[in-house]
């Protein structure tokens, strides 16, 4: 057998385990979700939570997101961000008159359009002043405490994330390896094509699945915190309308990537014609589709490892009416022990 026949077994075989584990996960989340409707049955049912306990901390875990702070890249259609210490453990010190306590907190200005990964609420985009499902988006926002507060499109604030979206598959198609063959990022100005997408995944074999949250790489993760300015800047790689057809096509439930906005920027279709269009991904994908989408994810240890195939958690933050979140955000594989087994 030749070197490169023993490499391509290994990295089906991997491939195979990963497969297996996200299922087996998906299969074991449903099974305790179940006991626990049937109140007693859980008792009955221990071993296998000790079980899907050892295999969740046996996990390999990749961390996708990088640290967050005030000089992190923000679009410039967004608030900033700042943070100060309101009260400081020299400031406390002594305050319940007992000598030895003392705490710290901290006052934020923070959007639900900041954080490293950051995920749109659905009421986030409106096309023609609609929302998904035909909602006034007038209406919708009408009263500022929220999306959804006035009456109208509550359910698609970043509060009404489905729980069964807060873990799934996980697919990254590695576009920027595919097309440079190594993990340089994509040129700026890259329009990812449903050609990429599919000759990504074939390349990778990997099978997309209705459901997937789908993660595109084009490698300007390395800049997020190394070149700021040149990541929020006016262009830089991403799907155009072609590719995120191709992401409906497929199914997707949420899709992101390792960049400030996910598409291509800058974010113009047609411009000059009467089909003219400003962020046509989001439009697309959000208001036409209720597909979300994750901004600024960091793919890079992934795509050291070459793993595109892993359990996904993405979990916003619970704010009623919110626009969107920050996530902490991370990809679950088969530990060493696992993946020989």
């Amino acid at each position: 057998m030749t070197h490169d026949n023993r490499d391509n077994r290994n990295n089906d075989a991997g491939a195979l385990a990963r497969r297996d584990f996200v299922r087996s996960f998906a299969l074991a989340a449903a099974g305790l979700a179940a006991a626990g409707a049937a109140g007693p049955a859980i008792a009955e049912g221990s071993g296998k939570v000790r079980k899907f306990i050892r295999d969740v901390t046996g996990a390999r875990v990749f961390d996708l997101a990088p640290v967050w702070d005030e000089n992190s890249p923000i679009a410039s259609v967004n608030p900033p961000y700042s943070m100060f210490l309101n009260a400081t453990h020299s400031s406390t010190f002594g305050t319940f008159g007992d000598g030895k306590l003392s705490f710290t907190s901290e006052i934020q200005q923070f959007s639900g359009q900041h954080g490293a990964p950051s995920i749109d609420a659905i009421g986030h985009i409106g096309r023609e002043g609609k929302l998904f499902g035909g909602v006034d988006a007038f209406a919708a926002t009408a009263d500022t405490r929220g999306i959804g507060r006035s009456g109208v499109g509550a359910n698609l604030d970043i509060a009404h994330y489905p729980n069964g979206r807060l873990v799934t598959r996980g697919v990254m198609l590695d576009v920027a390896r595919f097309i440079n063959g190594n993990l340089t990022p994509l040129p700026d100005q890259f329009e990812i094509t449903a050609q990429h997408l599919d000759r990504t995944a074939k390349a990778q074999k990997v099978d997309l699945e209705r459901g997937d949250t789908i993660l595109i790489r084009t490698g300007w993760g390395q800049y997020f915190s190394a070149n700021s300015d040149l990541y929020k800047g006016a262009n830089s790689p991403g799907p155009g309308v072609d590719g995120a057809r191709f992401l409906v096509q497929a199914g997707a439930a949420a899709v992101g990537a390792d960049t400030l906005t996910f598409e291509q920027r800058p974010p113009i279709f047609m411009p000059g014609t009467p089909q003219f269009q400003v962020f046509p991904v989001h439009m697309l994908l959000i208001a036409d589709n209720g597909i979300n989408i994750i901004e600024n994810y960091f793919l890079e240890e992934l795509a050291d490892a070459r793993v595109y195939e892993f359990l996904l958690v993405v979990p916003p933050l619970k704010i009623r009416g919110g626009t969107g979140s920050a996530l902490r955000s991370f990809a679950l594989v088969p530990g060493k022990d696992q993946d020989d087994n």
